[in-house]
This record gives structure tokens, C-alpha cells and sequence, in this order.
């Protein structure tokens, strides 16, 4: 790795993701790696500085991830954030104990002693805290730099180490100065110097593509999304016409999106492009299926046959490249039923999907592996790639299949993806789109009594959902205004057949899902 490398060393913490997008975006690049992972291994992979991540165990259960001391030892600065906070000072001889009063949500901390963490933020602030343990007694080498009314050691430091540590989630944007507060262990006690840029990744990857492709062929799975969109973009400016993009379109994505990843890509790329239009098929196989799993599972299934068919007439002699996004290659694991041993566990996928036994390449390409999302969508744009598609909303793997409630069937398609048009359209004149972080038209398998002119109806039912957040962990449903609301709803019952009610879902997330499936 030609950058400077930041890890992220996982405990189990929900946020183990964002804390890594919150240092890519400050100009680091940064891997998540397992709490276990052998320290000859760190040492070899030579970090300027490792952040520890918070975690659901107590530090003094003897079942929780540890760390093995001769850690400290190595000389790299670190980070400890909430359970990587009370984990430091326990490892070095601290305590830990249970909190007599937790302290969950926005807390205001007070931060006295000089420190480069706090450098430029002000003397009280609001941080997001999430604890039930707190370090009663640090280990000797350390002070305290901030505390709130509840926790005497809101962040405490040992600079002769450069050891770190946080009660708080900076990472989060509740964290009123959390970026600030990384961006200076980063820089200021680490010594970073900010070369992970994207105009770079762009260059070095095509150079490496068109090293490891030479005179071979490629043949890319083209979903439309953004991720294999992205994914082709890179590809065909390595490599031109030794690109093929299969576009499998099942029927199942929202108004004429096909003809649009069509025209884009046949219009702004040197590749060559085939599309099957497979709705037919895909509908058969989800006859009569009302589990959203198991639609989930079919759809996946299904668009990998119908590749594997076209890539049977195409050839196979080159490589298979698919649109493959770090976090796909980070599932979270479990411990066993009493929670002992909860952490993430990182797993390589280097093929997500098992390839057919008479289906040989010379490799897998997976030119997006190390990248989030936001960095994909900015490579996007970077290449080019039209903004409405880089930028697109977020959209389920399974398409609308997992917007539709129950059986799928080809007039429910039509319906809902004529509602997702028009209520979209109107988002977007109204000029509220910008303010919105994803909205979107459900199907619910629900008829409900209605009047239209003298006639009495019983139609289907359009559920609308519209949410705002900074990092999809939690979500709150966005107040679209009442006279915007009112437009959706005229224009939802008198332009889309078969539709005579409408309601907003004002579920925020916790406790709901952005999806309803």
C-alpha cells in the first residue's frame, strides 16, 4: 500500500464502519481489521496510527475481546473510543466499573487540560455517549483531559505514548467537534499528511487494471446500481472494448431506469454492452412467494443464472470483474447465546458468488474493493458518470421486489413503479429533494374503500416514506410539508390506475427500518 495507513482495530462496535469513513474523509486512508489479529501482523503493516472501536462487552468479563499488552509496547499512536477507551486503561492497569448512572445520547462534556485532541474546541461541547462502564481509576502514566456530570473521565491521554482515549463516539455527528477531534489525532499526533485523494486511486487503479488485464477480455455483472456502474466506468477507461457489460435488467427497477443505464453507458463508454431483459423470468420464479427473504435469495439467485447463461454464449477466456465495495466485505458475527465473545468479524469475499463448475476465468477483478460508499459515488463523478446516477437514491439489491409486500406480480410492478414516478417527480419540483436522504413509494398488500366521481372503489393502498439522516445507523422521517404531502396524494389517486389511498409513514429509525422489507 502505497498510502499511509490508519486501521481501525474492531471490538465489536456498531459504528466500526463509519469511524473509517470519518478517516477516509479526512484525507487517511484506513482498513478495519479484527481486534485478534496477531501483532507481528500490525507491526508488519507498519500503521502511522490505529484507532480502537467501541464495543457491546464489559472489559473485566474474562469472555470480552482483549488486547495482548506487549500492544502498547509497538509505539503507535492510538485511539481508544468507548469500549477501546476503557479497554486501554484496563490493559494498563486502570479500572473499570459499572456505571451508577449510564449515560446514553447527547452529553455535554467540560475538557480543562490542555490536550492536542481538544486543541481549537471549545472549553464545553456536546458529545454522543453510549456506556454503561466508565474508567473509575486510570493506569499511572495518564490524566484526564475531559469529564461530563456523570463520567470522571470523559477522555483521558498519556502523551509520552501518544495513547489516546475517548468515552465519547467523535465519529458520530451528534459529536458536535468528533471531526475535529480525529482530524487532530490523525494529524497533529500521528502525522498524517492527508494522500488518500481520489483523483490518485483513479490513476493508480487504471495503471494497475491494465497490468493485470494486458490483452485479455472482461466481463462485468452491469445491476445499474451504482457500485457495477462505477465499477464498469473504471474498467472501460483501463481497458476500452475488452470490457463486456452484461445488464441483466429484471423488471424490477423503477420507471425507465433501464433505458437510462442503457443510453449512459452506450453513449459515454468505449465498452461493449449487452442487455437482457429478463422481467418475464424473474416474475415466474417469484410466483406465488410472499417472504421477503426468500425473494431476496431468489432475485440474487436469478440474476446470477441468467449472467452465468449469457456469459455461456460470450466466452470465458479473461476475467470476471464485479462492482464488490469494502463494506461487502465486512459481516458482523455473534457470539454465543449469552453474548460472550460479540465482536465484527471481518471476512474477504473475493468472490460473492459462487461460480458455476463449468465456468472457468483467469480471475476476479474488484477494482472498488477498498472503497466506501461515498468514495465510489466520487469516483463516479470523477469518470464522468452522470450525476443523477452516481448520486441516485439508494436502491435495494432486490429492486422494487422488496418495496412490493407480498406475492410480486407484473401489474403490482406497474403500479408501484409508476407511484415511485410520480411521487419522486414531485419531491424534486417541489425543491425539497436536497434535504431528503432517500424517498421512495411502497406497495403494501393492502385494498382499502374508496369513492371516485359516483363510484365506489377498493384499490390499493400507496404507502410514501421520505427520511432524513447523516449516516443511515439511525434515521428520522422527514416533515415534507402539508401542501407538498397534498400534491403527492391528488397526483398519486388520479394518475396511477388502480390507487385510492395514500399515507405517509412517520416511523423514524430506531424503531423502524428505512425499508419496510
Amino acid at each position: 500500500m502505497a498510502n499511509q495507513l490508519c486501521i481501525v482495530l474492531d471490538f465489536g462496535g456498531q459504528y466500526n464502519q463509519l469511524i473509517a469513513r470519518r478517516v477516509r474523509e479526512c484525507g487517511v486512508y484506513c482498513e478495519i481489521r479484527r481486534y485478534d489479529t496477531p501483532l507481528s501482523e500490525l507491526r508488519a503493516l507498519n500503521p502511522t496510527g490505529i484507532i480502537f472501536t467501541g464495543g457491546p462487552n464489559s472489559v473485566y468479563d474474562p469472555e470480552s475481546p482483549h488486547i495482548d499488552p506487549a500492544y502498547f509496547e509497538l509505539g503507535i499512536p492510538t485511539l481508544g473510543i468507548c469500549y477501546g477507551c476503557q479497554l486501554m486503561a484496563y490493559t494498563l492497569g486502570g479500572t473499570v466499573e459499572s456505571c451508577e448512572k449510564s449515560e446514553y445520547g447527547k452529553i455535554e462534556i467540560t475538557h480543562g487540560e490542555k490536550s492536542l485532541l481538544f486543541a481549537g474546541v471549545p472549553e464545553r461541547s456536546t458529545v454522543w455517549m453510549s456506556h454503561t462502564d466508565y474508567v473509575s481509576r486510570l493506569p499511572e502514566g495518564f490524566r484526564t483531559t475531559a469529564f461530563s456530570a456523570d463520567c470522571p473521565c470523559a477522555a483521558f491521554e498519556d502523551p509520552a505514548r501518544k495513547l489516546y482515549a475517548v468515552q465519547f463516539h467523535p465519529e458520530v455527528t451528534h459529536s458536535v467537534f468528533g471531526k475535529e477531534i480525529l482530524h487532530h489525532f490523525l494529524y497533529v499526533v500521528c502525522g498524517f499528511t492527508g494522500d488518500w485523494v481520489m483523483q490518485d486511486f483513479i490513476e493508480q487503479t487504471v495503471s494497475k487494471l491494465r497490468q493485470q488485464i494486458g490483452d485479455k477480455k472482461v466481463i462485468l455483472g452491469l445491476s445499474g446500481g451504482v457500485d457495477s456502474s462505477v465499477a464498469a466506468a473504471l474498467l472501460s477507461k483501463a481497458v476500452g472494448k475488452q470490457l463486456t457489460c452484461v445488464f441483466v435488467d429484471q423488471g424490477l427497477m423503477r420507471k425507465d431506469e433501464g433505458d437510462f443505464v442503457e443510453e449512459t453507458f452506450t453513449r459515454l463508454f468505449d465498452m461493449n454492452f449487452v442487455r437482457v431483459n429478463a422481467q418475464a423470468h424473474f416474475l415466474e420464479k417469484l410466483r406465488g412467494v410472499t417472504d421477503p427473504e426468500q425473494k431476496r435469495k431468489i432475485i440474487g439467485t436469478e440474476f446470477y443464472n441468467v449472467f452465468w447463461d449469457k456469459v455461456r454464449e460470450t466466452g470465458t477466456d479473461g476475467f470476471f470483474a464485479q462492482g464488490t465495495i469494502y463494506p461487502d466485505r465486512i459481516e458482523s458475527g455473534k457470539g454465543d447465546e449469552a453474548g460472550h465473545g460479540s465482536t465484527a468479524v471481518i471476512k474477504t469475499h473475493h468472490n460473492m458468488v459462487k461460480m458455476p463448475d463449468d465456468i472457468a476465468f483467469a480471475g476476479t477483478i474488484e477494482p472498488l474493493a477498498e472503497l466506501f460508499k461515498d468514495e465510489v459515488r466520487r469516483v463516479g463523478e470523477k469518470l464522468g458518470i452522470p450525476r443523477e446516477l452516481v448520486w441516485r437514491q439508494p436502491f435495494p439489491g432486490p429492486g422494487l421486489g422488496i418495496r412490493i409486500i407480498g406475492e410480486i406480480t407484473e401489474e403490482k410492478v406497474r403500479i408501484l413503479q409508476e407511484a415511485d414516478a410520480v411521487f419522486r417527480d414531485e419531491i424534486e419540483k417541489s425543491g425539497i429533494a436536497g434535504e431528503l436522504s432517500q424517498y421512495f413509494a411502497v406497495l403494501p398488500d393492502v385494498h382499502s374503500v374508496g369513492v371516485m366521481g359516483d363510484h365506489r372503489t377498493y384499490d390499493h393502498l400507496i404507502a410514501i416514506r421520505a427520511v432524513t439522516t447523516d449516516d443511515f445507523m439511525t434515521a428520522d422521517w422527514a416533515r415534507i410539508p402539508y401542501d407538498v404531502l397534498a400534491r403527492i396524494s391528488n397526483r398519486l389517486c388520479n394518475e396511477v390506475a388502480h390507487v385510492n389511498r395514500v399515507v405517509f409513514d412517520i416511523t423514524s429509525k430506531p424503531p423502524g427500518t428505512v425499508e419496510w422489507e
